[in-house]
Order: C-alpha cells, then structure tokens, then sequence
C-alpha cells in the first residue's frame, strides 16, 4: 500500500539553490491519500529520492542532499534543479505560494486505531512541493539559490539501487544524457505507473519575455516544463499578455457534506482487518445465585453463549473524466472532487446506519406531537431502553422537519419549551444555529437521513442507548486507473463498513398516530 502524507514548507532561499524543511512528523495526524494517517517514531526508512512537483513523476524538481531524523521528525534539504520548472520552485516557496511539502511512502506494517491508520513501519518513495499541506508543522524551513555554493552532501553513502530509478520514474539529467537504451526502457515504465494522487497543471504566466525564455529552454535543452509552457501559450492565446477570465476555488455544495449523525450518536469500532463476515460473543443465558436452605443444592444455571454475525459491506464510488481536464485546469480541481467523494460516502454509510436503527428500534406506539406526548415518548423510551439492555438511553435522533416541530413547541403559557433555559423552563436547549441540542436530558442530532415522506411520519424519532449499536470502519481508500481506449481517468473512493446491532432493544422509534 503507498500513501502520501502532505506536510508544510517552512521557508525557502533562493541564494543557494536548496529547499529545506520538516518533510515528516511524528505522532501528529494527518490526511493521506486514505484518510486520516500518523506516522510513529522512526517509522520511516530513509533512501535519497528525488523531489517533484504535486507527485507527478514526469516532473522532478530536484533531488534529497541530507536528512536528519529528530526526535519530532525528519528535517530534509534538497538540490534544485537549474531548469524553468526549478526556478519558478524556488519562486514559489520563497513567496510561499507553493510551501508545502509531501512525503510518498510504501507502506510495510500498520494498525487501525478507531479509523486512524497508525503507521509503524514505511519505506520512503518520494518528496514533493506542493500547493496546500495537511500538516501545519512540516513547511519548508529554508531556500537557498546560488549555483556556486551548495549544502553538504547527505553523509549517507548513495547506492547502486538509490542511483537507479525506482519502478515509475522516469530517467532525468540535463547534463549528461542517458544512452538511448535506457531512455526507452525509463519511459516504458512510466507508462505504465498509475497517474499519481495529486498532478498541478503548468503554471501560465503570459508575457512576451517568459514565452521568448520558454522556447529556447525548450528547443535547445528540451526541458518539459517550458514545452509545457510553450504549449499552454499556443493553446490559450496568440497574444501574450492577454488577462485570462479567472475561476475561484472555492466551491458551492448544498446537497452533501460530512456530517454522519445517526454515526455519531452510536459506538463506533476498529473493523477487522480481513474477512466479509465477523462474529461477536453475545450471553444468552447466565449463572444463577437463589436462597439455599442449610446442606441444599445450590442453584446451578450453565452460562450460555451464541455468536452474533456482523456482515461487512463495502461503501464506494466512481469518477471518470478526461486526462485534459486534468491536465489543463486549477490544481484545486482533483482535491475538490476527492472532497466531494468523502462527502458521498458520508452521506451513504449514515444512511445504512439510520436503515439499521429504524428497523431494530422497538415501536413506541402511535403518537401526535404535542409537549405532552413528547415528554411521555423520552419517559416511555428510557424505560424500554433500560429494561431491554440495563443500559441508559442517552441520544435522540430526529429528522430536519421533527427537528423544527420540537423547536415550536410551548407550554400552557406560550413559552418556548426548549429554545431557552431558565428557573421556570428546564426542558432543554435548541437553537436554529446548531442541529445539536438537548431535549429531555437527551442529546440532540439531526439526520437527514430520517426524513422520510413529510419528514414528520414513522421513524423520524429516535431514542438510542449508543453501546447497542457498534458501527465498526476501515480507512478510506482511493484507487485510480488511466482507460487507455479513451484518454479517461477513474477514480474509485471507497471504504468498508459493518453495523452491529447488539441489542435491538437499545432504540425505541416514533410512530404516528
């Protein structure tokens, strides 16, 4: 499994031609391209590698001259190359416009820790530069930029397998080109390497003077980010200099977001690390202790037990789009749509979870709202809850429009019942800022999920006793895959999820009269 870790630059000189800052930290979370990911101490074995650019091997930028592995991390320097890609690098981290920098590393041993990969051992593959880091501890730390002094050398000597490009590099010297042999083998590889997690399109700055340095470099001295550049220009404009019509990043989405309530108000698990089916020990018969007479057989009741069967079911989605949207728009295009997958995958598992309670919650018996028959249904509830688990009801889950219903609800002399807390009104707390709340010494949740029909009907209440119900969940995971045939890109998000429903009897639902 190989993951990337993004971290932060944490400064840039443009004197010495060098680039140096944390790469890694230890025991600090981050997002990786599978999710939420830390890094133990001396997790990571290190190798020289070369630094790219938003991890597109076809992009090199420079190559790791030291490291230091601290006791926070690993503190790395790297040479920049002497091409327009390098130049415009050095640029961007001096100003910090592009300050960030992300480790890729092969992963070897790790363990799932309530859906936080903890990594424990790791091979480093690659650095890059890149535009927004996870990790606000790891920046560039300092940039250096003059051809004629150079940091010292890594003390570590280099080996015949680090000179050598590993499986997906391509093969990149400006001075000494390699043999022909070789050119062609680097570039059969790279085609067949998966397109990297994160790619940033050439960077268009119009004007006569960069288009004029961009052709030479790329006619004389082939270097493939002016070729890139040249051919931006071309495509974009016959006069340089002419002000594009610009698109923010930000993005507007009303339809999903990463909220997973009827999640959040259960228990939450590890899912084990293989197999489609898991079981659960669960009593079914205990010891017994009665009043004995003196020299009387004492009770004797043999403890039972059965296996409770949790079922594992995959969560995943699909992308496919054009490798030229990619290519040719914002850097901000692909983490925008890795973003919105998360968002669908959010809003699906909270949904099976929701499906989950309402069809184990026990029926409380037909209802119309009112403060009254609100109170009678929590009291009514916690009962059921208690007596069927010996445990304590402690959530309650409502649709958006239940939600709105319990906010209106006043008492004999029209006071809000739960949208304030004083002497005389004690009931709770809800506001129309937050869709979290109390009522009734219940914590509040708003599911979307539970709104079904006018969003008032059956099961849009629910009262919920969280170690009743386990939601158990691997990491998130991505795959991508270039379709050959059609120049396309696919991208699959997804992710394994189990609902264990322990005791049924731990939800106890609305019904409608």
């Amino acid at each position: 499994m190989k993951i990337k870790m993004p971290m932060t630059v944490t400064a840039a000189d443009t004197i010495k031609r060098t680039i140096s800052g944390t790469i890694v930290t230890w025991n600090e979370q981050g997002n990786t391209s599978v999710g939420p990911t830390v890094f133990a101490a001396d997790s990571i074995e290190i190798k020289p590698v070369k630094l790219l650019l938003e991890h597109d091997r076809t992009r090199p930028i420079g190559k790791m001259i030291a490291h230091e592995v601290t006791k926070n991390g690993i503190v790395a320097t790297f040479k920049i190359a002497n091409t327009m890609a390098g130049e415009d690098a050095l640029i961007e981290a001096t100003e910090g416009l592009r300050d960030g920098f992300s480790v890729g590393a092969q992963i070897n041993e790790w363990t799932n820790n309530k859906g936080v990969m903890q990594i424990t051992s790791a091979t480093l593959d690659e650095v890059s530069l890149v535009t927004d880091p996870a990790i606000d501890s790891a920046r560039v730390s300092e940039v250096a930029a003059s051809e004629n002094e150079a940091p010292k050398e890594d003390s570590a000597p280099a080996t015949a397998e680090a000179d050598n490009p590993t499986e997906g590099e391509q093969v990149s010297d400006t001075t000494v080109p390699a043999p022909a042999e070789e050119t062609v083998e680097a570039a059969k590889v790279e085609a067949a390497a998966p397109r990297p997690a994160f790619y940033t399109a050439p960077r268009i700055e119009l004007s006569k003077e960069k288009y004029l340095e961009a052709s030479i470099r790329a006619k004389v001295f082939g270097d493939e980010a002016s070729i890139q550049y040249v051919r931006a220009a071309d495509d974009t404009t016959d006069n340089a200099g002419l002000v594009p019509t610009r698109q923010l990043t930000e993005v507007i989405n009303p339809l999903s977001n990463a909220d997973r309530p009827s999640i959040s108000a259960i228990s939450s698990g590890v899912l084990p690390d293989a197999g489609l089916t898991f079981e659960i020990p669960k009593i079914t018969a205990v010891p017994t202790v009665a009043e004995t007479a003196e020299a009387g057989t004492p009770s004797e009741t043999d403890q039972n037990v059965s296996y409770l069967t949790v079922n594992v079911k995959k969560y995943a989605g699909q992308q496919t789009f054009s490798v030229e949207l990619l290519d040719r728009s914002s850097p901000a295009f692909f983490a925008e749509l890795v973003r919105q997958m998360e968002f669908a995958y959010a809003k699906a598992t909270n949904a099976a979870v929701s499906a989950a309670l309402v069809t184990g919650a026990t029926d409380g018996g037909n209802r119309t709202l009112s403060a009254a028959n609100l109170q009678d249904f929590v009291a009514d509830a916690a009962v059921s809850v208690y007596k069927g688990t010996l445990g304590f009801a402690q959530n309650l889950i409502v649709s958006p429009e239940q939600w709105g219903a319990i906010m209106g609800l006043v008492d004999g002399s029209n006071r809000p019942l739960f949208t304030a807390i004083n002497p005389q009104n004690a009931g709770g707390a809800l506001a129309a800022g937050t869709v979290r709340g109390n009522v009734a010494g219940l914590a509040l949740y708003v599911d979307r999920s539970l709104t079904t029909g006018s969003g008032v009907g059956d099961g849009t209440m629910i009262v919920v006793n969280p170690e009743s119900y386990t939601w158990y969940e691997s990491p998130r995971f991505r795959l991508e895959s270039n379709v050959i045939a059609s120049g396309q890109i696919s991208v699959a998000y997804y992710g394994y999820g189990a609902i264990a429903t322990k005791v049924a009897a731990g939800a106890y639902k609305w019904m409608v009269a």
